[in-house]
């Protein structure tokens, strides 16, 4: 009981830190308040509250779960913080948005770094997860893996995410009028002819989510090498980060989207990023765990 009640504050006093690093953050780089009332504001900042708890709980279990400690895991999380709430997201903000202001883009990159860089830190000296300790006495063997066995799974992950990017952008985001209208899109049209128009006006297109696919791959490296547990726990924790961490911040008003086609994009991109994540740990983590003694050797620090 003592200690579910400790954990609870611990986690209520994290979502404070990162409510306040999103504060002082968007001061830092004047980020501009639209025009609102009160109530607007308040329901606004009650938002932002809700995002940073539900993100707190997510980086709160993988930290707690994680067989890495001190500057290691700061560093971990730091790099997954700001992946997927910052990198991935504004790669597509920078292709697609056409409407931000001069110089906003840079802008939403350092802030992201200013939110997810003292929050990396804080929460893993909160969560107790300094000092260096001996978590088992057996090598970590995961991702360890022959050059063949990574080409052809980097090659279905890459096929994988394209199939699952396009599929959930048609039937779900171009579903929605307002979606194809705030991209200048024309009249819906059937889901071949629209992939048809895509490979013919925009092959660049396919190049970019190859590239995006390796970059979430390169995020979720560092989870599955220090996560504890099975395959199933490791891909749990990859899904909620890239189809939960990574979206939430799309529940807050911005004056750069309307909210019916930011919400279309937040269920578009939490069902397919939850599913790539799952893939993604599954196809990477061993079944057997990861974590083996080698014939022969002595036991060692976990790594």
């Amino acid at each position: 009981m003592k200690v579910s009640l400790a954990l609870a504050l611990k986690v209520i006093v994290l979502t404070i830190v990162m409510f306040v690093c999103y504060a002082v953050a968007g001061g830092v780089v004047r980020l501009p308040s639209p025009a609102q009332t009160p109530e607007a504001a308040s329901m606004a900042a009650m938002t932002l509250v809700t995002v940073c708890f539900i993100n707190t709980v997510v980086l709160t279990y993988v930290i707690l779960r994680s067989r890495w400690t001190g500057w290691r895991l700061m560093a971990a999380i730091f790099v997954v913080f700001y992946g997927v709430t910052t990198v991935m997201s504004q790669i597509e903000t920078a292709v697609f948005v056409t409407t931000l202001p001069p110089g906003m883009l840079p802008r939403l990159f350092l802030m992201g770094a200013l939110v997810a860089a003292p929050f990396s830190v804080l929460a893993v000296l909160i969560l107790g997860k300094w000092r260096s300790r001996i978590e088992d006495g057996e090598p970590n063997t995961r991702l360890v893996m022959p050059a063949r066995e990574w080409a052809w799974k980097l090659t279905i992950l890459a096929l994988a995410y394209l199939t699952l990017y396009f599929t959930f952008g048609y039937f779900i985001a171009f579903q929605n009028p307002a979606v194809l209208t705030y991209y200048g899109e024309p009249e819906p049209i059937s889901f071949v002819a629209h992939m048809g128009t895509l490979l013919r006006d925009r092959l660049w297109l396919f190049g970019l989510q190859v590239l995006r696919a390796m970059m979430w791959v390169a995020i979720a490296l560092p989870v599955i090498r220090m996560m504890k547990g099975n395959w199933l726990e490791t891909a749990l924790a990859i899904a909620l980060l890239f189809g939960v961490v990574m979206t939430t911040l799309l529940l807050i008003p911005n004056p750069y989207m309307p909210e019916s086609v930011r919400l279309t994009h937040m269920v578009e991109t939490a069902s397919s990023n939850f599913l790539f994540g799952c893939l993604v740990g599954w196809l990477l983590t061993p079944r057997h765990g990861g974590v083996r003694l080698s014939s022969g050797a002595r036991p060692a620090r976990a790594a």
